[in-house]
């Protein structure tokens, strides 16, 4: 596993320094094109160390902070397929989706997604990474699958054969 530290400056910079010097030094994005091997490198690796300051009894989660919201909203346009280089099993997926899709914290419940929002984010999750794991003829119904599945999602077999 990788962890990736952002910094509170880089977060205020929205600078993507952090991910893309992991990218350059695990892939050579400059080659524009990704093979199995390639993708196994960086495929459900990372986790994030946010380092944002909060002032002594601030209650909320930092998918509740503005600042932290849009370095991730940044994230997501430049590497919408990023949620691939994730560590699922961490809950770093969750936690992104969190970033970009509005929610709420229960105490007993835990996050509570808005549903239609999070259709949205599913769906546009599945056609960006179907288009990309595509391109470089990677297999992607396993891979879109499991990801739809981690936020209660089940899609059918024959709608994944349309992607």
């Amino acid at each position: 596993m990788v962890t990736i530290t952002v910094t509170p400056e880089q977060l205020s910079g929205l600078d993507l320094a952090p991910v893309q010097s992991w990218l350059e030094q695990t892939i050579d994005l400059s080659l524009n094109r990704i093979d199995e091997s390639a993708l196994a490198t960086i495929e459900k690796q990372v986790q994030f160390d946010i380092q944002f300051a909060r002032q002594e009894g601030d209650p909320r989660e930092l998918s509740e902070i503005p600042e932290v919201r849009l370095w991730f909203i940044r994230l997501d346009s430049v590497h919408p397929w990023f949620p691939l280089c994730l560590d699922w099993q961490a809950g770093e997926f969750t936690r992104y989706a969190a970033m970009l899709v509005p929610h709420e914290f229960h105490r007993v419940d835990g996050i509570q997604f808005n549903p239609e929002a999070l259709d949205l984010f599913v769906m546009g999750k599945v056609f960006v990474l179907a288009d990309w794991l595509k391109k470089y003829q990677l297999p992607a119904q396993f891979r879109l699958k499991s990801l739809a599945q981690l936020l209660g999602y089940d899609l059918d077999e024959n709608f994944l054969a349309q992607l």
